[in-house]
């Protein structure tokens, strides 16, 4: 992974890596001497303790390992770990993890959790303006590691209404598109999961104001998360969360039932 993007992730990376630097000149290791304890370069490791790289789970393990520091470093796994998401997400990533129940509402691309690495990279490809590849490449895999979530236990339960658009829009081209349709077929089948599709000739559509999601965590927290341009909201409010909940069940309502959604998305595939 390479260079972190944004105030807040780099304060954190800073700070990791300022704690690794002292921690690993306080033994009296090189660089390279750590790396080699922790089968990692010695640019690796440089890149660690000045911040540039964020560095993964099991460097953080080994590295307080090691050093025989006693959880100092992993005690902030967590928050490095966040600093795979670009600032504006990043509450939301947490509140997210902490789901009990989680409900999409999509209208311009298939949402984060439900898509494919090639899909993920197709999107994060087209931003304007352009993102580093590296940036690209954290992106992904930071997105590709929330899907974890369709596999904790005990399952959240979850659902998603996808606009027909969003199905149909080839973003990466064809190869790719029919590569995520077979990823949300796969998802549709969980038995904690719904996938409803909200047709283009429907002539209502509560969702016109845009994409937004509605988490409940274990603490019976309910919360509306909405991201438009970069530019994010976590509600908490219970006027505003009551408001798009609400939204949320009249879209489910207008939507193709979950088994015409599966019919739907397996007529597709079906299209030359």
């Amino acid at each position: 992974m390479t260079t972190a993007h944004g105030e807040g992730e780099t304060g954190i990376l800073r700070c990791f890596g300022q704690q690794l630097r002292l921690l690993r000149t306080s033994r009296g290791l090189t660089r390279a001497e750590l790396g080699a304890k922790l089968s990692y370069g010695e640019d690796m490791v440089a890149s660690v303790e000045l911040g540039r790289r964020i560095p993964k789970p099991e460097f953080i393990e080994r590295a307080d390992a090691v050093l025989e520091v006693g959880g100092l470093l992993t005690v902030m796994k967590e928050e490095v770990a966040r600093a795979r998401y670009p600032a504006f997400f990043r509450d939301a990533a947490k509140l997210e993890a902490e789901a009990v129940e989680l409900h999409v509402y999509a209208n311009q691309a298939v949402p984060g959790l439900l898509q494919t690495e090639e899909y993920a990279r197709a999107v994060f490809g087209v931003l304007r303006p352009p993102l580093d590849e590296g940036i690209v490449n954290e992106r992904v895999a930071a997105r590709l590691a929330r899907q974890e979530i369709f596999h904790r236990t005990p399952h959240p339960l979850m659902s998603f209404v996808i606009d027909e658009s969003v199905l149909r829009r080839p973003i990466g081209g064809r190869d790719v598109l029919r590569g995520q349709l077979e990823q949300v077929l796969l998802v549709s089948h969980m038995r904690h999961v719904e996938v409803q599709v909200m047709p283009l000739d429907r002539d209502e559509n509560a969702g016109m104001a845009g994409p937004f999601t509605l988490i409940e965590t274990k603490g019976e927290r309910r919360i509306a998360y909405v991201e438009v341009q970069n530019v994010s909201r976590v509600h908490s409010d219970r006027e505003s969360v009551r408001a798009l909940e609400a939204k949320y069940g009249t879209l489910r309502a207008q939507a193709l039932t979950p088994r015409e959604s599966l019919a739907y998305v397996e007529k597709l595939l079906g299209e030359p």
